[in-house]
């Protein structure tokens, strides 16, 4: 493996989940990848969905693989309380 000092770490946007725990992902410059989830992700069960903004991780020496290390957390809008009282 390559050390810490050649690694490329880049953010992109997982398009696609592909057999094997394998991922479409479009990183921010246009270039399209495919990437495999880390082994510290599939421990603590992270899951990833199409849409998912993620950080990923390339050797210099393969531009068109890498691997994920971290899910973005989103920006969403605050949730919308629901009425949960049942109506008699």
């Amino acid at each position: 493996m390559a050390s810490q000092k050649e690694v490329i770490k880049m953010i992109g946007k997982v398009v696609e989940a592909l057999p094997n725990t394998q991922f479409r992902v479009e990183l921010e410059n246009g270039h399209s990848i495919i990437a495999h989830i880390s082994g510290r992700m599939r421990k603590n069960y992270i899951r990833l969905v199409p849409g998912d903004r993620v950080e990923v991780e390339m050797t210099p020496y393969d531009l068109t693989k890498g691997r994920i290390v971290f899910r973005l957390k989103e920006e969403r809008p605050a949730h919308v309380a629901r009425n949960t009282r049942r109506s008699s």
